[in-house]
């Protein structure tokens, strides 16, 4: 367990450091998530950052169990008057260890996918520890699409890393970096021109 949050840490940490010198005007540009902003994005792991599992289920109560209306109400409430505010803001929370109630390898699948949404529409890159997306893309492939997870999407597909020991579904296969294949069961159709074989159209139909 210490293991998981000392990476959650490390990624929070390198996401701030990234953002430090990024012009304010960029923070409003798309991010790979749906229709949030870079700034949206930032503002979003704020809030999970703060998460406890009683605020989880509260919160979720008063968004009436609506999972993306919680999410929006977090961004708003987290999102600072102004990119170096809400920098300000994650750079407080980098250290926290709180969690909503869900398996501890789902704070990666957080930061790495979050991560990537930011980074790629500004241009940025990061060499994520293998291990921090290996334990993201295993967890993301067994958790169901009820849940944000891609369990229905691997029984159709095979996802296989050309970088580490990651052979995961039934299926033609989809071959590419761990990263790209995480991205891209995430939901994240930027990341399927990283990958090739006979399942990527299964995938891109899917995704």
């Amino acid at each position: 367990m210490r293991d998981v949050w000392s990476m959650v840490h490390a990624e929070r940490a390198a996401l701030v450091d990234d953002l430090e010198t990024v012009d304010a005007a960029r923070w409003e540009e798309p991010s790979l998530c749906g229709e949030w902003t870079v700034h949206d994005v930032v503002a979003h792991l704020v809030d999970t950052a703060l998460t406890t599992r009683l605020g989880f289920v509260a919160g979720l109560a008063r968004a009436r169990f609506d999972f993306h209306h919680q999410n929006a109400r977090g961004v708003q409430r987290r999102r600072g008057a102004s990119p170096r505010e809400t920098l300000d803001r994650l750079r407080d929370v980098a250290s926290r260890s709180s969690t909503p109630p869900a398996p501890l390898d789902s704070r990666l699948v957080e930061e790495v996918v979050h991560g990537e949404d930011i980074r790629r529409p500004l241009g940025l890159t990061r060499c994520y520890p293998q291990e921090a997306v290996v334990r993201a893309i295993r967890l993301q492939a067994r958790t169901p699409a009820s849940f944000g997870g891609a369990r229905e999407l691997v029984a159709c597909v095979r996802l296989v890393a050309a970088d580490a020991d990651v052979a995961i579904g039934v299926g033609p296969e989809v071959r590419g970096p761990t990263l790209s294949l995480l991205l891209a069961v995430a939901g994240r159709r930027a990341a399927l021109d990283d990958l090739d074989g006979p399942g990527v159209a299964v995938l891109a139909a899917a995704v």
